[in-house]
């Protein structure tokens, strides 16, 4: 048998600690914390400065896939995004692949939805870029 990996041995200790406790206050100090673990397609979303992400959430909403393409762009502008290992011109690609998708899909609804859902991405991404860029503590 497999060992546990240590997310569910986390997991696993917090809700001991938590059935332990009935008040529901956790008094061992057991910190839970997950990690979102992002596919290729969705960690190439490029982190833009807050107005050109509504932008891309606008022309999303209206056009799928459209502006997913504009971010593509952002990405040779020097944009970051979660795949510092790959070169831009890589990044570039993944995101016009992933505008076809929102474009070719969107007959179905899918990439409608699909592109509405990357530019909400685009501006959770910007909001978050900004309070780090501030120094701000995240509540999101």
């Amino acid at each position: 048998m497999e060992p546990l990996h240590k997310d569910s041995e986390t997991a696993a200790a917090a809700a001991a600690v938590a059935a332990a406790d009935p008040r529901g206050a956790s008094s061992s100090g057991v910190v839970v914390q997950v990690r979102e673990k992002k596919g290729p397609l969705r960690a190439a979303i490029p982190c833009m400065p807050f107005p050109v992400a509504v932008i891309c959430l606008f022309l999303n909403t209206f056009v799928p896939g459209l502006g997913t393409f504009v971010s593509a762009f952002t990405v040779l502008c020097g944009a970051r995004t979660d795949l510092p290992d790959r070169h831009v011109c890589c990044v570039f690609w993944l995101n016009i692949a992933a505008a076809l998708i929102q474009v070719l899909t969107a007959i179905v609804m899918v990439g409608w939805i699909m592109s509405i859902f990357w530019g909400m991405d685009m501006v959770i991404l910007a909001i978050s870029q900004g309070y780090k860029d501030q120094g701000i503590p995240q509540q999101l």
